[in-house]
């Protein structure tokens, strides 16, 4: 029913777009000069250029349960684990910084895709997704951004942390209690912080390395303020923003659309910070006509 290299706990899905994502996911060995990293995704649908999902901080794939089949209707889609995050390996000698982690999407998409994608990062997913064009500006046509971060600094603090305090500040975070205090805080509508929601956002927890990886990445500083070099990106860019996000708050949307050169930006009402699990349809609307446009926008610009 469900891939044997997932946790156990992924029996305690209840909702059937989190039961169909969980079962969907599948792996790849992703060659790089460190060696092959064992690589989950998702891929759904077919046709048009494809779009690659990029999720959060401590997340995985199952963040697009509700969105990538949506998108998935019309267009050929992916979604895939970053690299110290999700059900992706975790090499015990592995570095997860920023740097690896851009080293081994571009890896995937060489591996699984190897042609143009509309990149779509939510959050954290945002940074990564933007730090990707920036650097492979031929393997991206457009962006889409979610509530995305970029703008502030990185926990610059996490460079600092050593032992004991780097394991316990990780325990902390595995806490049920703390981690539904976060889920509920990314909600306009706390009934979506379900059983099932917490059992998505939790579940990657169990997979070996996961404290290790988690306490290297943010001991990097995590991505930084990318805010200097937003000027830098000539492709159209979206940027879908909940109008009651209270994780980053709304400021940074407005300061996107500022600096990206071809941005665009949609607010979600009655909305918090994830829009892709709170107003799937709506932010699949709001994508698919950002699509849409892609003729005439070309026209436009020669």
């Amino acid at each position: 029913m469900f891939p044997d290299f997932l946790p156990a706990a992924v029996h305690q899905l209840s909702e059937e777009t989190s039961i169909q994502q969980a079962q969907a996911i599948q792996r790849v060995e992703v060659k790089l000069e460190e060696g092959q990293i064992s690589t989950t995704y998702v891929q759904r649908g077919e046709g048009q250029t494809p779009l690659l999902l990029i999720h959060g901080f401590d997340s995985s794939v199952l963040e697009f349960r509700r969105l990538q089949p949506l998108l998935a209707q019309s267009r050929e889609t992916w979604a895939v684990d970053l690299l110290g995050f999700g059900f992706t390996e975790r090499s015990p000698q592995g570095a997860f910084s920023p740097d690896a982690i851009k080293a081994h999407l571009y890896g995937f998409w060489q591996q699984a895709i190897a042609r143009p994608v509309v990149l779509v990062g939510a959050s954290m997913g945002g940074a990564a997704a933007i730090d990707f064009a920036l650097t492979y500006p031929e393997a991206v046509e457009r962006l889409v951004l979610l509530d995305s971060a970029g703008i502030a600094k990185g926990p610059v603090i996490g460079k600092y942390l050593f032992p004991p305090f780097d394991s316990l500040a990780a325990n902390f975070l595995r806490r049920p209690g703390v981690r539904n205090q976060i889920s509920y805080s990314a909600y306009f509508d706390k009934s979506f912080n379900s059983a099932d929601a917490r059992c998505c956002a939790a579940l990657h927890l169990d997979c070996e390395g996961w404290k290790q990886a988690l306490i290297k990445f943010t001991k990097s500083g995590g991505f930084p303020s990318l805010t200097a070099k937003l000027p830098q990106l000539e492709l159209p860019t979206l940027v879908i923003w909940g109008e009651e996000d209270r994780i980053l708050g709304t400021d940074d949307a407005g300061e996107f659309k500022q600096r990206l050169p071809h941005g665009e930006l949609v607010w979600i009402p009655c909305c918090g910070h994830v829009p892709h699990l709170e107003r799937p349809n709506t932010t699949r609307r709001a994508i698919e006509g950002f699509l849409g446009e892609e003729g005439s926008r070309g026209k436009r610009r020669q």
